[in-house]
């Protein structure tokens, strides 16, 4: 494994890659507040002839924070990954997303749909889906402007901790992650200072819930989506995760029944769906649960022809 340091007009976006730049490339994105570190107990697992490169969004784990005033939203982690595979030079690739990482990829992919070969949801769909649709689309971007404005308001500095009360304040916000791979996170998510253990995250960032950062979308425009993408995809659900980013919201299956039937509909062949026994975190906690699935998913030989 080797770090990468990838320059943007902010700053830098931070990478890690295991493998040869000369194999197939595969890009890794994480979850909402999470990092590059996620993957670490994942890759050494996968097949050694691809390139796998975990990226840190902006503003998470080593990347650079955005300038003051902009906004952590779904579209810009997309124009992220444009910015790094035109840095590293991939044409075509695979991504491979868990929780927020996934929306971020299957935005790509539906953007992008020429340059992605595979697509790997790791407990997360390529979309958020609202069944109110266009009574609520609207509303949640006047409630991501306000809340914005609303931190930026309150100039409260960062709060500085004690490493143990980082680690209890990471898990309470995080009931899905054991001790062992939440200290794996905040190994590259915090800062170690004269003071205590100060988080990397902007504070923006940090104390915004993740639903501020995503871009909601209707059945309509779900079909839309998945209609453009020429990617095979490979949805992996854990039985304990997840359903909706809103967590109150998150015994109601039905959009994520929605989707897979969908997909299962207009990708056919190129669809595949798994359960598997775990929490949210699954890809970390317990990796060999979903390891031998997305090997045999990238060894496959079956490819989409270019269409745009």
């Amino acid at each position: 494994m080797s770090e990468l340091k990838l320059a943007v007009p902010w700053g830098h976006i931070a990478a890690k890659l295991w493998g040869s730049q000369k194999s197939p490339p595969v890009l890794c994105l994480h979850g909402w507040l999470d990092n590059a570190n996620s993957f670490d107990r994942l890759i050494p697992l996968l097949p050694k002839d691809f390139c796998y490169v975990a990226m840190d969004f902006g503003g998470h784990g080593l990347s650079s924070h955005y300038s003051p005033g902009l906004l952590y939203y779904q579209q810009n982690f997309v124009i992220e990954i444009q910015r790094v595979v035109a840095a590293l030079k991939w044409n075509r690739f695979s991504i491979m997303g868990h929780s927020f990482g996934g929306l971020v990829g299957g935005m790509f992919s539906c953007i992008f749909p020429e340059m992605v070969d595979k697509l790997i949801l790791l407990d997360t769909t390529p979309f958020v889906l609202d069944l109110k649709e266009q009574e609520n689309l609207i509303t949640y971007k006047r409630r991501v402007i306000e809340h914005m404005l609303q931190v930026e308001a309150s100039q409260k500095p960062q709060q500085v901790v004690s490493p143990e009360e980082m680690l209890q304040g990471f898990l309470k916000n995080n009931s899905h992650l054991g001790e062992e791979c939440a200290r794996l996170l905040l190994q590259r998510g915090t800062t170690q200072v004269a003071t205590g253990t100060d988080s990397r995250c902007p504070r923006p960032l940090a104390i915004s819930p993740p639903e501020h950062g995503i871009e909601f979308t209707s059945r309509e425009m779900f079909m839309r989506y998945i209609q453009r993408l020429q990617a095979c995809i490979l949805l992996i659900k854990a039985t304990q995760g997840f359903y909706d980013v809103r967590r109150e919201n998150d015994t109601d299956k039905e959009p994520l029944l929605f989707m897979k039937d969908t997909m299962k509909s207009v990708l056919k062949e190129r669809f595949q769906f798994m359960e598997v026994p775990g929490n949210h975190y699954v890809h970390l906690s317990q990796p060999q649960l979903v390891a031998g699935v997305i090997s045999s998913f990238l060894k496959s030989s079956k490819r989409t022809p270019n269409r745009l």
